[in-house]
């Protein structure tokens, strides 16, 4: 339930709600108790902690006009990107309301503070989701180039004793399937089918954490919790359950082409990189050609890196 933004010190602002996804807890304020209603997807990853690395205040506008300002991207669908003086520009449409967005984001260059503008006459008979996919995605995919994570496809699978297992794929390489066989094999917690959030943490075994997100797959995992990491597993169909160690420049170009980041501007991608190359020096990184069966599981479960 959305909590009165009075009570948690947010001043001018009726509304406060919070969620975290990967390490990054995000604060929305606005007039409306609707400003903060998440979509369910988000539910789960809502939390009631006071301390936020991103703000975000909802404002609500008559309309919104087309965008003037320098285009950097253009997805082809739902959302394009700009830049503008403060920072970045999100803005999403729907053909029926031709170049003027729906609802515009902006956000400062360090990804701490944002505005999000709603348009009143597109929502007047809709239900307003202001943070439904991908602007969720999307904040936390550019807010993690400002920190030592990165947002990785695939599916993290615990086990019960702690141990953590990332199965990295593109779109049909066995994500979901190696999700069916551990769940029906194994008592195992399963952070996400599809999305995966990896960071720094020096706590943790061999340094390293995952994240379930709320960007599952066919599967509809996704998970608030964390694991430690203890392997990657890139999977690729192929005959016999074979695993190879990749070495630490063939693990870095797969895993960051099985990666989701803002390629707009250098240094982000700078930044991914360098942080794979870490990710890579502390985790075994495998190819592991597997058969969709329970032999699958076994050569896992019988691996000692």
């Amino acid at each position: 339930m959305a909590s009165s933004a009075h009570q948690t010190g947010e001043r001018n602002a009726a509304f406060c709600g919070r969620f975290h996804i990967g390490g990054v807890s995000v604060q929305i304020v606005g007039e409306r108790e609707a400003d903060v209603a998440f979509p369910p997807s988000l539910a789960p990853f809502r939390t009631k902690a006071h301390t936020s690395d991103i703000d975000i205040r909802v404002k609500w506008l008559s309309e919104l006009p087309e965008s003037r300002e320098r285009k950097l991207f253009d997805s082809g669908s739902v959302w394009r990107l700009y830049e503008c003086e403060t920072g970045l520009q999100f803005d999403f449409h729907v053909p029926s309301m031709g170049d003027r967005p729906y609802k515009r984001f902006l956000i400062d260059q360090e990804f701490r503070s944002a505005t999000l503008q709603m348009c009143e006459g597109f929502f007047a008979d809709r239900v307003a989701d202001p943070m439904d996919y991908p602007l969720d995605e999307l904040l936390i995919m550019h807010r993690l180039t400002q920190e030592k994570a990165i947002e990785l496809h695939g599916s993290g699978i615990v086990r019960a004793d702690g141990i953590g297992n990332l199965f990295i794929g593109h779109s049909g390489a066995g994500k979901s399937t190696t999700t069916r066989l551990w769940t029906e094999r194994e008592d195992v917690h399963v952070l996400s089918d599809d999305r995966i959030i990896v960071r720094r943490d020096p706590s943790a075994f061999r340094g390293l954490r995952m994240y379930g997100t709320p960007w599952h797959g066919e599967a509809m995992f996704g998970s608030p919790a964390d694991a430690p990491l203890a392997r990657i597993l890139i999977l690729q169909h192929g005959r016999g359950n074979v695993l190879t160690r990749l070495s630490p420049s063939q693990a870095v170009a797969e895993l960051f082409a099985r990666s989701f980041v803002p390629f707009h501007r250098h240094e982000y991608v700078d930044s991914a990189l360098e942080f794979l190359q870490e990710v890579v020096a502390a985790i075994p990184v495998y190819r592991y050609d597997f058969e969709p069966e329970q032999r699958a599981v076994d050569t896992i479960l019988n691996l000692h890196d």
